[in-house]
């Protein structure tokens, strides 16, 4: 059995509502939301078995409507939470839930009630205090407070969470100033500076934010030519910052000078929908696409990783060894490691695992679920 070949897993409904599991890191798995506007909605509760190339699954209803965004506790992994369609007497408004999985994976395979389709436990809801639709909520990344930030049209929210009161207490309501201010687009939570900012895009603008005083810390002006579609922080260094749009572009940033981005890629030929850095190896960026394509760029020149003294080691090894016969060692250089063309629709998510640095997901709205790797050779080049 190839174990680079991608497994593919179809779903019923379509979707764009992708997760990893992030305080799962025993297992490979994943979360995937629909978006159906006849039928109960679902979270299908993705487990992949590296081992035997396998995709195992739990499905659970969402009753409140079409997903449009989800996001996992980074603190529970049974936590997660969904920004979903709900309508009412012909009106229609996206809200936010925090829900919790009916019970651990594991156990519900054993119990055979992978198609049981039981609901999901609602914690709470999220008050949005009239502030607009809820396009995304962000966990806190790391620390003791179970803090969420979310994000409407015009407002930047944030609550505090209680589990055992099932409750999330409003902290704080900030509006964008503007009165033509565009949409808020997207944002993420920065895991540097103590958990202490996020960053926000509105049209083709990119903003940081001190969530302890809730002002602007930087600010990225014209960042793409056309709306910002997502935006992820390297990892492994705190200012460092990468941006896509419909501009076809992959942009990376330094918070510290942004007159000018210190690298641009324009591999996608349609809108560039996610972008995400490897949690572990920051060189490896994935990016999806309208172009229904997923690609891996290997961006060492940016990166975390101690290239720089390779030819030096690589000349001591020829002092200390006379057998040694080849030449010097060729630095990694930036590029395409490999392009992903097993969708046939736009791919609106894409996700790395957090229990495997080598495996992730990408999800396209026709509701196809692709797992793949890293090719086991670039895997070597990072570890050896």
């Amino acid at each position: 059995m190839d174990d680079e070949a991608p497994v593919i897993y179809g779903l019923e409904f379509q979707a764009r509502s992708l997760a990893a599991q992030v305080a799962e890191t025993d297992h490979i798995r994943f979360l995937v939301g629909t978006q159906s506007l006849r039928a109960e909605n679902q979270v299908h509760h993705i487990d992949f078995d590296d081992e035997n190339n396998l995709i195992n699954k739990n499905l659970y209803l969402h009753r409140e409507g079409e997903i449009w965004h989800m996001s996992a506790s980074t603190f529970d992994k049974s936590l997660m939470t969904t920004c979903y369609n709900k309508t009412s007497d012909s009106k229609s408004e996206i809200c936010g839930a925090v829900w919790r999985l009916p019970c651990d994976f594991d156990d519900a395979v054993h119990d055979d009630q992978t198609t049981s389709h039981q609901p999901l436990e609602l914690v709470c809801h999220l008050n949005k205090d009239d502030c607009g639709d809820l396009k995304s909520v962000l966990w806190q990344p790391t620390g003791e407070s179970h803090n969420l930030v979310g994000l409407t049209d015009s407002h930047i929210l944030q609550w505090s969470l209680d589990t055992e009161s099932l409750s999330a207490k409003t902290i704080n309501t900030t509006p964008i100033a503007g009165k033509a201010q565009p949409k808020l687009t997207c944002g993420r939570w920065n895991p540097h500076h103590n958990c202490a900012q996020i960053a926000t895009a509105n049209d083709t603008t990119i903003r940081g934010w001190d969530l302890r005083s809730m002002e602007q810390v930087y600010t990225i002006e014209n960042a793409h030519g056309q709306l910002v579609r997502d935006i992820d922080f390297n990892p492994n260094k705190q200012y460092y910052l990468i941006s896509c749009g419909d501009d076809c572009r992959v942009r990376f940033w330094d918070t510290r000078n942004v007159s000018e981005p210190l690298k641009v890629l324009s591999e996608h030929s349609h809108w560039v929908w996610a972008v995400r850095y490897n949690h572990f190896h920051d060189q490896l960026v994935l990016t999806s696409s309208s172009d229904s394509r997923v690609i891996l760029n290997n961006i060492i020149s940016l990166s975390s990783e101690p290239y720089g003294d390779l030819a030096e080691r690589d000349d001591e090894s020829d002092d200390d060894d006379d057998s040694y016969t080849e030449g010097p060692v060729e630095a990694p250089t930036d590029g395409v490691i490999a392009t992903y063309e097993e969708h046939e629709d736009s791919v609106y998510a894409v996700a790395w695992s957090t229990a495997d640095p080598w495996v992730f997901a990408s999800l396209s709205y026709d509701g196809r679920l692709v797992v793949n790797r890293v090719p086991r050779a670039e895997k070597y080049k990072i570890l050896l």
